[in-house]
Parts: C-alpha cells; structure tokens; sequence
C-alpha cells in the first residue's frame, strides 16, 4: 500500500475518533508530500517519500530540542506526540551495531584511509541508510572510524 493511501485511511481513522493532533500531522504530512510532487514535477517514489518524512521528522527533532533547551515542557509534550504520529510511517531505524557495519563495509568499498575521505564516504553511505538512521549518528561513526 502506498503510502499516500494509507495516510488518507488514517486521516479517515483519525477524523471518526475525533483525534485531532493526529490528523493535523497526517494532514500536515500529506501537504508536504503533495508540494513535494508538484516541486519534483512527477508521482513521487518510495524514495522522494522518505525524504520527506525524513525532513519532517528532523524539523519536530530540531523544534523538540531548542524546546528542551529554553524549557518549555509544556510544548516538548506536543512535538513528541506529532513525532509519535510521524515515527508510525517510518521504516525500521537501524541500531548503532547495524549502522557501524553498514559504515565499515562503505569505507572498505570505497578505499578510505583518512578524515580526507569522509566526503566519498558519506557519499556513498548515505543512499543506504536514507530514512533508517540519524545523519547525524552515521556522521559520528564515519568519524570515529576513519
């Protein structure tokens, strides 16, 4: 099931049980997907789509943590509520072990011996991990391993 129909059927879901923070989301998710179409100019892949939950899940990451940063738990409460809707039409995320295999093998494959390389190494990296991991952890562990 694509994932466009199966946000309408969680947007009718959530309209019957008169959930509205969940269909904000959804509805906000599929107002992203639909500008993203129209920015692409065709139907969007399964990998256009992941690139946009990706960034809207990195945007409630980014509101979420400046929240926590000035103190403002009463609006972390809504941001991780929105993440919980956005978390449902994720793909599995990686462990840290599957992400620092995924790493090891990228840099053996592309011939990396320094930090120098780390721009080959994203590179390459980043395809295979789009949407499953955190950029930021995959980052860390090219670093440290290299």
């Amino acid at each position: 099931m694509g994932l466009l129909v199966q946000l309408t059927d969680d947007m009718k879901t959530a309209m019957k049980a008169k959930d509205k923070e969940t269909l904000s989301v959804i509805r906000m998710v599929k107002s992203a997907l639909s500008n993203e179409q129209i920015k692409l100019g065709h139907d969007l892949t399964a990998e256009d789509e992941m690139t946009v939950l990706s960034r809207e899940m990195k945007q409630r990451v980014e509101e979420m943590t400046s929240y926590q940063e000035a103190g403002r738990d009463d609006l972390v409460t809504g941001i991780q509520n929105q993440i919980d809707v956005l978390e449902k039409y994720m793909p599995e995320q990686l462990s840290e072990a599957e992400v620092e295999k995924i790493v090891q093998e990228t840099i053996a494959q592309v011939g990396a011996t320094s930090k120098a390389d780390m721009g080959k190494v994203m590179g390459a990296l980043m395809p295979k991990v789009k949407g499953k991991a955190d950029g930021k952890m995959v980052s860390q562990k090219v670093q440290t391993l290299l």
